[in-house]
């Protein structure tokens, strides 16, 4: 009779393991980096500022708020 060893269970998890490490750096961290900087900006904006909306239009910062800007176009 044979008698087949059976696989380590860390070893068969190592792939998926791999898998998630991978994952984190390729996706999770650089969006958590852009995160980090587009708060900073945000945090960093004051009155008298000139922005571009997403929409692209141009305007100076007229009123700010914690929720909400007010622009002068």
């Amino acid at each position: 009779m044979l008698l087949l060893a059976q696989p380590n269970p860390i070893v068969s998890f190592l792939p998926l393991l791999l898998m998630f490490v991978i994952f984190y750096f390729l996706l999770i961290r650089p969006q958590q980096k852009r995160q980090k900087e587009r708060e900073k900006m945000i945090k960093s904006l004051d009155r008298g500022d000139r922005v571009v909306t997403a929409g692209g239009i141009i305007g100076t910062i007229h009123t700010l708020q914690d929720d909400y800007v007010v622009l002068k176009v």
